[in-house]
């Protein structure tokens, strides 16, 4: 006869299963399927089941929660629908899926995306993430609490991330979760509808304003430069290139002999690398003065590389010039010298826009020379270089003491409610 303790912990069958794990400390509940582990604090339960032709098992805190399991991964069994989880932990798939991410098929990925993905991964996701937090076990919950992480100031020692720096952490985390989905690695993308902050801020007169050089300035920076970058500096201002575009030129992207010069843009150089342009609207022509042209083609004639592959603007020893490195040694000391220590290489390209608005160009011609996708983002960025787009000064003395005529007729005021 067997003793009351017995009876009611009965062991499990101590039979070691195929896939190589025992039941032997495991004891049985009211339920089949579902075990108790003794001694375990955290998730005492385990959930036994076959799915797939293989018996399986999970492990989790609560009788509802095994349950629940049970219930959901026989469903989905007999439905077809079955997904082994994976052990791999969220830390480890970012890791590999920086690594060889392509894009989501729509659009290509550039490198240069993918080291700031790198960079943010490293200051975002995989410092609060745990490290035993499994793929799998991602919840819309987690993405919530790595958002407020992001958010609170006190967790990044006083410092704040804008908005836009947070969605810059996120968004890889984002494309990574719709890669796993996409692969079949989890079932549902947990990052879907999770909500990014948009916080009210108040901004000083000077933040976000597209700021140009002066005529003056411009003038006086075309007179400063050593001889080896004044035809680059020259160039950018009367073409609004970025600097990555300009660097990247080669020969046979300069068409001189033409009734009307131009030059193409098919590529920039970001980091040392050689990449497509930023879109495919960067792909552009832009037209060249008569007197720009010449001065490029004495430049090229000068030029010992032969080939359609040479450099526009090169090194003392042929190759690519270091925009970083000219940022500092170069453009920032002669935008001090002019007046604008606030300028930069991409100044000359708003430069070029100014004037361009202030002879009369269209805005979408510009925004085409500019290599913007659209008209409207052209003038979202120009618009406070037009001259005449806010109204005049209303002096109310003159319209209520000293009414203004029309045709010899004083016009009078007439106050409504």
């Amino acid at each position: 006869m067997q003793s009351a303790p017995y009876a009611q912990h009965k062991r499990a069958s101590t039979k070691r299963p195929a896939d190589g794990w025992s039941t032997l400390s495991l004891v049985k509940t009211a339920t089949p399927g579902i075990f108790r582990k003794p001694g375990a604090k955290t998730r005492p339960y385990v959930v036994v089941y076959r799915a797939a032709g293989k018996q399986r098992k999970e492990s989790c805190r609560t009788m509802a929660e095994a349950r629940a399991i049970k219930a959901a991964r026989e469903s989905d069994d007999l439905r077809g629908e079955f997904q082994a989880r994976s052990k791999i932990t969220l830390r480890a798939y970012l890791a590999d899926w920086i690594e060889t991410y392509q894009g989501n098929g729509r659009h290509g990925f550039r490198e240069g995306t993918r080291v700031e993905y790198r960079r943010h991964l490293k200051s975002g996701a995989h410092a609060f993430f745990g490290e035993r937090l499994r793929l799998t076990d991602v919840t819309p919950l987690h993405l919530a609490d790595f958002v407020r992480w992001l958010a609170d100031p006190a967790q990044h020692g006083g410092r704040c991330y804008s908005d836009s720096s947070i969605a810059n952490r996120v968004s890889p985390v984002r494309a990574a979760l719709a890669t796993a989905k996409r692969d079949g690695l989890i079932r549902h993308n947990p990052a879907d509808g999770l909500a990014l902050p948009n916080r009210q801020r108040i901004e000083e007169d000077e933040e976000n304003i597209t700021k140009a050089l002066s005529r003056d300035q411009l003038r006086h920076l075309l007179e400063v430069p050593p001889d080896d970058y004044k035809l680059l500096i020259e160039t950018l201002a009367s073409t609004g290139l970025r600097i990555s575009e300009a660097i990247a030129l080669q020969r046979r992207d300069l068409q001189l002999d033409e009734l009307r010069p131009y030059l193409r843009v098919r590529r920039a150089i970001v980091r040392g690398r050689v990449e497509p342009p930023k879109s495919k609207h960067g792909r552009r022509k832009v037209p060249l003065s008569q007197p720009l042209a010449a001065k490029l083609t004495t430049h090229m004639d000068a030029v010992l590389d032969r080939t359609d592959t040479a450099w526009v603007f090169a090194s003392q020893i042929g190759t690519p010039l270091d925009a970083d490195n000219l940022r500092s040694r170069l453009i920032k000391p002669l935008m001090r010298e002019i007046g604008a220590p606030w300028a930069a290489w991409h100044t000359l390209r708003h430069t070029y826009a100014s004037l361009q608005l202030a002879r009369g160009a269209n805005v979408v011609q510009l925004s085409r020379a500019l290599g913007h996708h659209a008209a409207s983002f052209t003038l979202d960025i120009y618009i406070q270089l037009l001259d005449g787009e806010e109204a005049d000064p209303l002096h109310l003395d003159d319209h209520l003491y000293h009414p203004r005529q029309i045709d010899g007729k004083p016009v009078s005021f007439r106050g409504r409610a």
